[in-house]
């Protein structure tokens, strides 16, 4: 069997917005039957939630929800991941910002790109996950709602992509 295709998403902690997308899209590519040929991680662009689990409210949003958000624990975006994974999806331009400047060559610069690109609901000026960090449980069923419907698109392009 090929090796299977890697995407990883990225926001500022990786206990928000990136885990959520993580759980999610995990998911849709298991009920798509891909499961064992797309490997989805994530990672922030800081490393102070390095080792913590997803925040309690994302994690409370996703278990409502109907999904498993217990095995997360974060991790720091590092230039590794360029070498690691065919597509590095991020959640804002900042995130943006901070992957593309650890890219290892321009080439590896291509594999990024805003993770709501694939939103059908979304435009050229609004590609971006509002960070749901600093608001209440509402800004939390927003982005899964982003989430979701992003990651139905997200399977469906990677449906021939998946070796």
């Amino acid at each position: 069997m090929a090796d299977p295709y890697r995407v990883t998403l990225v926001c500022l902690g990786n206990i928000c917005r990136s885990p959520m997308a993580h759980v999610v899209l995990e998911e849709k590519l298991t009920e798509a039957g891909l499961g064992d040929r797309v490997v989805v991680t994530s990672s922030g662009t800081g490393g102070w939630h390095t080792g913590d689990p997803m925040d309690s409210r994302a994690a409370a949003t996703l278990s409502e929800a109907g999904y498993d958000p217990s095995h997360h624990v974060a991790r720091k975006f590092t230039i590794d991941e360029y070498a690691e994974n065919d597509l590095i999806l991020v959640m804002d331009h900042s995130n943006e910002a901070d992957v593309l400047e650890l890219a290892p060559t321009v080439e590896e610069q291509q594999k990024v790109r805003m993770f709501r690109s694939f939103d059908p609901e979304s435009s050229p000026e609004d590609r971006e996950v509002p960070d749901p960090w600093f608001g209440d449980e509402g800004g939390f069923t927003r982005v899964l709602a982003m989430v979701e419907r992003t990651s139905d698109a997200l399977t469906e392009h990677l449906r021939p992509t998946a070796p």
